[in-house]
């Protein structure tokens, strides 16, 4: 006979499924707290943004609108897009865990980037599918050998452009050649979640491949530069038949009222993104040079954190600065888990944090205390 599980399991492959670690919250030591683990924003959301909020909470007994047209709307009015061509989902985690499971099947493949966003590899596996994992050049994604991961079974391909945890970006024409290099039938996910900080003039979200291609979806988010991470709200800008798609197996309430509203106020606050912008511009270079000057290799970011590198061994580890650095009262992400045993993930945040991050790596550098 054979034998019988006692309790509900999961199908094959669940519980192989590594589950997503977030930023730590909390640090051991120090007066104050800077927490520069999750890449949130240090302006924190609209007043425009908290006013919605507030107002929607008068209304929590009523279901939200199911469609979310309202926000639908005015995201295509910020973006000059058809709103019936956006998705909207709780967090842009939801929306790509939601193409994952429209497209990929057991036995089919995903891409993504060594460096790339975990979710990727959590969604695909969760599908039933095999990621499949691309090299990539000087922490940038390898338009080649991304390629050279297509087979017959490619359904998705996985990018974060600018890429999270490195903060390099693809030129628009590299995507490009990697759209146009790609079967028609492979599904070509550009993950923009930080777009809102890039002050580069030959990249692109991808909302001009979007607009014209059959097999582009662009996802974005309101948690980084609009600080709406607690609601988790995100969107995509995809062809008709994926929304068409996406539409038949999403929750009906993926999105909840008050989300919704504080994200209709927040895209509509342009004065409080740009002056995010104009922040995080002045301090990310600020600390790239002062973090370099302590002989500290820094990779150059796009986003609204940077990625520093320390000697394999010794004192000087990342795990050892990470410590420190904690007992200070600044919490800074380690990478191990994205392939990057030897680096830290600094946020970019207020000038007061900013200023502790490079006055404490120094001490590190240094040697002084433990």
């Amino acid at each position: 006979m054979s034998r019988v599980d006692p309790r509900p399991t999961p199908r094959s492959g669940i519980m192989a499924i590594e589950a997503y670690v977030p930023g730590k919250s909390t640090a051991k030591g120090g007066s104050k707290i800077h927490k520069l683990s999750s890449n949130e924003t240090p302006h924190g959301p609209s007043p425009a943004a908290l006013a919605a909020y507030r107002a929607a909470g008068e209304k929590l007994d009523i279901y939200p609108d199911g469609s979310v047209r309202a926000l639908r709307e005015a995201i295509g009015a910020r973006f000059g897009l058809d709103p019936a061509r956006i998705l909207c989902g709780n967090g842009s985690d939801d929306i790509l865990h939601l193409l994952a499971a429209a497209y990929i099947g057991p036995g089919d493949e995903g891409i993504m980037t060594v460096h790339g966003f975990q979710i990727y590899k959590i969604a695909i596996l969760a599908a039933g599918g095999n990621p499949m994992i691309a090299p990539e050049v000087d922490l940038t994604a390898s338009v080649d050998e991304i390629l050279a991961k297509v087979g017959p079974r490619t359904k998705v391909v996985f990018i974060a452009n600018p890429n999270n945890p490195t903060g390099t970006y693809l030129p628009f024409e590299d995507v490009k050649r990697l759209h146009a290099a790609l079967p028609s039938n492979v599904l070509l996910v550009l993950d923009a979640a930080y777009a809102e900080y890039v002050r580069k003039n030959d990249y692109s979200a991808g909302l001009e491949l979007v607009s014209t291609n059959e097999n582009v979806v662009m996802t974005r988010t309101f948690s980084k530069i609009y600080g709406l991470a607690s609601l988790r709200v995100g969107w995509a800008y995809a062809p008709a038949h994926v929304c068409d798609a996406i539409n038949r197996i999403r929750g009906p309430f993926n999105v909840n009222g008050p989300a919704s509203a504080a994200g209709i106020a927040a895209i509509e606050d342009t004065a409080h993104l740009e002056h995010s912008i104009e922040h995080n511009e002045k301090w990310l270079a600020w600390l790239t040079d002062q973090i370099t000057a302590l002989g500290l290799r820094v990779t150059p970011s796009v986003a609204n954190f940077i990625l520093v590198h320390f000697p394999q061994d010794g004192a000087h580890s990342a795990a050892a600065a990470d410590e420190f650095l904690a007992n200070r009262g600044v919490i800074v992400r380690g990478v191990a888990s994205y392939n990057l045993p030897h680096a830290i993930r600094i946020t970019i945040g207020t000038e007061e944090a900013n200023r502790a991050v490079a006055e404490y790596l120094g001490e590190f550098m240094r040697g002084n205390g433990k």
